[in-house]
């Protein structure tokens, strides 16, 4: 077995049928936009985002077998570093070029904040380098449905949801930065920056270092309270703490607050995330200690 260098992620790892059943996948396999795109809405709309091991006392492991177990074998979902994680592995697999990248979270402020989220740079094995790339954001939890091609400004509607991508600028200059970007999605008002993001490649390795940074520090959004979102064409489902709140494509909402005893029955329905044994009480009670 040769010496794993941890430039890859791994593909030889993955359990590809059971992945597809996960997902719901029954079509192509070519590594075409098409695959892509259908993998693409498939995993987005069939395997959660959620922060809860933060919440039940354990670490979040990066390793495929780690991740596979929880968000393939398990009724439960993960985060950005977990979603692309898998979804890395399975495209290296299928045959795409794959580079990870790292993406500062801004959602419409100014201020600046850590790279926190990653998404994924993919091609088809037979683009030229004159075809646009292809930006997958599986983990962030509210979509895009499919895939942006980097193509500067366009802008693209999938079942009523709005999103773009276009060139960013630097943080220091107003100079245009070629290797910068930017994604927008469109909420009620217009549209909204989502995050940023140099072309600069990641790898597994810094993923572990931003994981540890986001499910342990203290000023991490994610280690205060319970954070999960489940995205379908026609419904955004999120839990922010005991907030749920459903936003359709329209930008209507609607919003309870749950108690706490409430929280496993909704993640069960509304979020497809089942937890089992001491888990149920574990997450109630940390809840009530926060509230």
């Amino acid at each position: 077995m040769s010496e794993d260098l941890g430039y890859g992620w791994q593909s030889e790892l993955l359990d590809l049928p059971a992945y597809l059943k996960r997902v719901g996948h029954d079509g192509g396999l070519a590594p075409t936009v098409a695959t892509l795109r259908a993998l693409h809405r498939a995993h987005v709309t069939s395997i959660p985002f959620e922060n809860l091991e933060i919440m039940l006392g354990r670490p979040v492991d990066l390793s495929l077998d780690a991740v596979q177990a929880k968000l393939v074998g398990r009724p439960r979902g993960g985060y950005c570093f977990e979603h692309n994680r898998l979804f890395a592995a399975v495209l290296e697999k299928l045959g795409y070029e794959v580079t990870a990248l790292a993406a500062r979270v801004t959602l419409g402020s100014p201020k600046l904040r850590p790279s926190s989220h990653a998404l994924l740079h993919v091609r088809p094995p037979d683009a030229s380098r004159d075809d646009p790339a292809w930006l997958c954001d599986v983990g962030f939890g509210a979509g895009p449905l499919e895939p942006l091609r980097f193509t500067d400004g366009e802008e693209v509607v999938q079942d009523g949801w709005g999103f773009r991508i276009q060139r960013g600028r630097t943080v220091t200059t107003w100079e245009p930065n070629t290797a910068g970007w930017e994604m927008h999605q469109r909420g009620p008002d217009g549209w909204v920056q989502r995050h940023t993001f140099p072309l600069n490649e990641t790898f597994r390795i810094d993923f572990d270092v931003f994981n540890y940074y986001v499910s342990t520090n203290a000023r991490s959004p994610f280690t205060a309270r319970p954070f999960t979102q489940k995205f379908s064409p026609d419904v955004l489902h999120v839990l922010d703490g005991t907030t749920l709140t459903v936003t359709r494509p329209d930008g209507a909402t609607e919003s309870r607050t749950l108690a706490p005893e409430e929280l496993p029955e909704t993640l069960a329905e509304d979020f497809g995330i089942v937890l089992e044994g001491e888990d149920v009480p574990g997450l109630i009670e940390f809840v009530r200690a926060r509230g």
